[in-house]
């Protein structure tokens, strides 16, 4: 292979190096040259992104050629392939194939090729657009998200990641601002016309504004809008009492001005503009804290501001989560199951008997099916006592899981609250009066539980049975 023309390097070292193409330097300088030239080859390797091939300097994409025995020669396929040679570079030397067509986390069908593509392609769009980068890898978003985060984040599978510390600052630049970040189901805020009934139900309120149609001492400015400060000149003898009076009328404007942000800070804290949205919102907690004890609990929002009464009202949802969870499961143990692989089969022979069951009670209220339409009408009409056996509908079991009172109430308990259909709590409350009533006496009759109770003598008969049969309650000597 023939050496390429000494003039054609300087100039192209030149180049490379922003030196005057012009200024040639003499042989007493040649070894000078030299190393700054050894150097300024390190730096460009440095700061290179991509290797550079020694013959063409073209970028290097893998695969590439690296001659394994000289020092930092990496060829391109092309220039291998015509048997290109530079310097003490021969083309019989041996070679190693770079390539990245290989898997470069264990368990990962990702080469490193599509590794270093990701990385280049989150830099460009962005962390959180897994749509584009989905879509410029050719995968789809969702796993180009997880495979991410499970092996640069979470599990950091390569070597050498840096290691993230998590806290406030690292996890979102700065310290987190509540409502500084547009949330996903963000709703646009309502523009309701002035004299309306909604905009009354906000006391004025305009939301896309965030003010007040009239503000709270709206005459506020009336003070000042008539002051003119020349109104005293120095040499006048009530220039200073002048002074202070105009100081003192706009202090007092100030207090009036602090008074109204008082007020707003107050009504933006605890929820006072959206107090029909407020006590809607307590639905989601219906099967956890029960919609009348979250109504309750209302009222602790004059005490804390608005978002830390919804960390209250999460964890008490979460301690409902937890118990509800934990019936469930007792519930499956009272069925006999004892894995959970067994779960789904109970439920769907649930399920199967209570459609079974509501198709039994359509078919037996069908009166096509009755067998009245069966019998002929002299048997009908005749004064049969089956006829006359007609029973009052039984109603059918209340659910009592989840509502209040009920983790105190025994297996017997509960069972009697579902079937005589009366709340957990109430029926707490009902047991505490006949206890106390029948340690008083020393007994309790039927008559005086019904007195105290006032609800359907039925189920007052119940709970008074129960009762005595538990031996809560004594019934009179005979």
């Amino acid at each position: 292979m023939a050496n390429p023309n000494l003039t054609d390097m300087t100039e192209e070292d030149a180049a490379d190096l922003q030196f005057p193409k012009d200024c040639l330097l003499s042989p007493t300088d040649k070894s000078e040259n030299d190393v700054e030239l050894e150097v300024s080859v390190l730096k460009d390797k440095i700061l290179a992104s991509d290797p550079m091939c020694r013959v063409c300097r073209s970028s290097l994409m893998e695969p590439y050629i690296r001659c394994a025995m000289c020092t930092n020669v990496e060829i391109c396929p092309p220039c291998f392939a015509k048997g290109c040679e530079i310097d003490e570079h021969k083309n019989d030397h041996d070679y190693v194939i770079i390539k990245n067509e290989f898997p470069l986390i264990e368990g990962s069908n990702w080469t490193a090729k599509q590794e270093l593509e990701l990385l280049q392609v989150l830099q460009q769009c962005g962390f959180g657009n897994w749509i584009d980068v989905g879509r410029r890898m050719h995968k789809k978003s969702t796993e180009c998200k997880m495979h991410y985060l499970q092996h640069y984040i979470d599990n950091q599978t390569l070597p050498d990641l840096p290691k993230i510390e998590e806290n406030r600052t690292s996890l979102f630049g700065c310290e987190l601002i509540p409502y500084m970040h547009k949330l996903q189901d963000l709703e646009e805020p309502p523009r309701f016309a002035s004299n309306t009934s909604n905009s009354r139900l906000l006391a004025g309120y305009n939301a896309a504004r965030s003010d007040f149609e009239v503000n709270f001492d709206n005459h506020a400015e009336s003070l000042i809008s008539e002051l003119e400060f020349d109104d005293f000149q120095p040499d006048d003898d009530t220039y200073e009492l002048g002074q202070a009076l105009q100081a003192a009328i706009v202090q007092a404007y100030n207090n009036r001005l602090k008074e109204r942000k008082r007020r707003y800070r107050i009504i933006r804290q605890h929820g006072l503009i959206t107090l029909r949205k407020v006590i809607s919102s307590t639905q989601k907690y219906e099967n956890t804290i029960t919609r009348p004890l979250a109504e309750r609990l209302l009222i602790f929002m004059q005490l804390v501001d608005g978002i830390k009464f919804d960390f209250l009202m999460e964890g008490l949802h979460r301690v409902g989560e937890l118990k509800n969870r934990i019936s469930r499961l007792l519930e499956f143990r009272q069925n006999g199951l004892k894995h959970f692989h067994s779960v789904p089969m109970f439920q769907k022979l649930s399920k199967l008997r209570q459609e079974y069951e509501r198709e039994r009670k359509q078919y037996l209220n069908n009166p096509e099916y009755n067998w009245r339409n069966v019998l002929p009408d002299n048997v009908v009409s005749c004064n049969s006592p089956i006829l006359g056996n007609t029973q009052r509908k039984t109603a059918p079991p209340l659910a009592i899981n989840g509502l209040p009172g009920y983790e105190k109430l025994g297996a017997d308990e509960k069972e009697l609250c579902s079937i005589v259909r009366v709340m957990p709590a109430n029926y707490l409350d009902f047991k505490h009066l006949l206890i106390t009533e029948s340690k008083k006496n020393g007994y309790l009759r039927l008559a005086q539980a019904r007195i105290l109770l006032k609800i359907d003598v039925n189920k007052t008969r119940k709970i008074y049975d129960f009762l005595v049969e538990k031996g809560h309650v004594n019934k009179p000597a005979q």
